[in-house]
């Protein structure tokens, strides 16, 4: 009965997405389209429990498909909760005019000729939500005309401002432009965001050949593919932040068995969206191991080899036995670094080649505008460092010094203790750490951590894009709703610590793993070949006659 379970929770999932996204409930009634959300999130949750019950196979079809399927949901309408859609739609246009996107903010007269209606309105469709006022194009007055001309507005967020987002996402706002049809609008970005959610459930489905438990890690990958985050950030509001995933995800399965072209995949990925810099440090996993572990999928089995005499060569001293974890970390570190490090700058260099303005745009204001800047009154507005507010109110002026020592713990145990043969596992935990501690107000943001989980299993950290949309949709339903964001990551915050509780627990309890037969140093055991064996029985000499 499992599969017709599952295909009926999926019809569910999905036919609870198709009304979602057919309604525009977001500015009208915030408090049902939590509802709705919540109703998606549960069938969601009972899709991902049913689906372990299914083999490797049968499971990967399941995810595969309903992965399409609920990513084509977020093509029904257009985008409900965000307008950034209509700022990468901007800066295609912009730049298949010649024009460097870094260098014009939207509303600078210079760039009027490449107005149009659907992103600049006029008149009466100002009165909508999501506008904008814009200064006018200049035009010349027409013969015969009185009085004042039609007010005129963009969709565009924050017009007065030069863009923010990095050379790969500009190189993919300029490829959806010129593959669009003419006259089209933003459907060709909703899809992309639909081929790229797929395409990061493919990747997770590949890299599950390689895993210990195929079947388990198959189960995993729907942890990404259903998920309502996905069509609702990555399809339907169509964020960049979908090909910032799919780059991450593939170079951090990469990493174990190809350092530089994980290093490449990752630096594409921060210069598609800078966030995924935080998953660099899981990608070093126990690079400063003293006694580093061989990753599971590289290890292969070996013959004993007799151990040398205790007395050969002299001792070496603690010194040098703490400095040779560092030692030999410089050569896979910088495997790892230096091409993601040369893929940013390469991206970033046409740019500035042909800009007049900096490339970095409106980043250092989006900063201060998003409360992170020390001493900066939005982080009060926004609920910035929420958890952190519960323990000392005003954090804004000692915030950022306490993030960054909490995080360069987590790194350095990430470097010391964490699992080579799973980058994802130390990316986790530092990216949902940065989460917990800076609480960002928006959803999208959390798909890589939605990402991770599918590849690690920890499913305790899907709290945390749930505290964002509490954040960003529900708290507009009440009154002074700073307190639901908090609430939201202080029940996210309670999950992690209760699964990593659960965890430690049982790894307590499990029993300890057998000790392998003891040979002699002569013997020369067949691998797998249980004690006392022909295998394991030391062979006699032929003497010749």
């Amino acid at each position: 009965m499992s599969p017709l379970a599952l295909a009926a929770l999926l019809g569910s999932l999905v036919a609870v997405l198709a009304l979602t996204f057919r309604r525009d409930d977001f500015h009208t009634a915030p408090g049902t389209l939590s509802r709705w959300y919540a109703l998606a999130w549960v069938l969601f949750a009972a899709a991902a429990w049913t689906v372990r019950r299914l083999g490797a196979r049968q499971a990967a079809v399941f995810v595969l498909v309903g992965s399409a399927a609920v990513a084509a949901t977020g093509l029904l309408g257009p985008p409900r909760t965000s307008t950034d859609a209509y700022r990468y739609a901007w800066d295609g246009r912009v730049q298949a005019a010649g024009i460097s996107p870094y260098d014009h903010a939207p509303e600078d007269p210079a760039l009027a000729p490449l107005r149009d209606r659907w992103l600049f309105p006029t008149g009466s469709a100002c009165r909508g939500p999501d506008r904008a006022p814009v200064r006018p194009a200049p035009e010349p007055p027409a013969p015969g005309a009185s009085g004042p001309a039609d007010s005129q507005c963009t969709r565009l967020n924050r017009p007065a401002v030069h863009t923010i987002y990095p050379p790969v996402a500009e190189g993919y706002f300029l490829l959806v432009h010129r593959s669009a049809p003419s006259g089209s609008t933003l459907l060709p970005l909703q899809t992309g965001g639909a081929l790229l959610s797929v395409a990061t459930t493919a990747v997770l489905l590949a890299a599950t050949r390689r895993r210990p438990d195929p079947r388990l890690a198959t189960a995993r990958a729907a942890l990404w593919a259903w998920c309502p985050a996905v069509p609702v950030e990555a399809v339907n509001n169509a964020h960049v932040d979908a090909l910032g995933v799919l780059l991450t995800v593939a170079g951090l399965v990469a990493v174990p068995r190809r350092r530089a072209l994980g290093g490449v995949l990752l630096g594409a990925a921060i210069a598609a969206k800078l966030l995924p810099a935080v998953t660099l440090p899981g990608a070093l996993s126990g690079l400063l191991a003293t006694n580093p572990k061989t990753p599971k999928a590289l290890k292969t089995p070996t013959l004993k080899t007799p151990k040398a005499p205790e007395n050969a060569g002299s001792p070496a001293s603690p010194t040098a036995r703490l400095r040779r974890p560092a030692a030999a970390a410089v050569r896979p570190a910088a495997a790892v670094v230096l091409p993601a490090a040369a893929v940013v700058a390469l991206g970033y260099l046409p740019y500035i080649l042909l800009s007049r303005s900096s490339v970095l745009g409106y980043l250092t204001g989006y900063v201060a505008e998003e409360g992170y800047e020390t001493g900066s009154t939005a982080a009060d507005d926004k609920n910035r460092y929420a958890l952190l507010r519960l323990l000392h109110p005003d954090p804004e002026s000692w915030a950022l010094p306490v993030v960054a020592a909490v995080l360069l713990v987590v790194v350095a145990w990430v470097l010391l203790r964490g699992d080579p043969g799973r980058p994802w596992r130390g990316a986790l935990v530092v990216t949902g750490t940065a989460f917990l501690l800076m609480t960002p107000g928006y959803p999208w943001y959390a798909l890589l951590v939605v990402a991770l989980v599918a590849l690690d299993g920890r499913w305790e950290w899907l709290g945390l894009p749930l505290a964002g949309v509490a954040q960003y949709v529900t708290a507009r339903a009440v009154d002074d709703g700073a307190w639901v964001g908090t609430l939201g990551y202080a029940v996210a915050g309670a999950a992690v610590m209760a699964g990593w509780a659960v965890r430690a627990r049982r790894a307590a309890s499990a029993p300890p793993p057998p000790e392998p037969h003891a040979e002699a140093p002569g013997d020369a055991a067949t691998p797998g070949s249980p004690p006392g064996s022909p295998a394991t029985r030391p062979r006699r000499r032929r003497v010749p006659r």
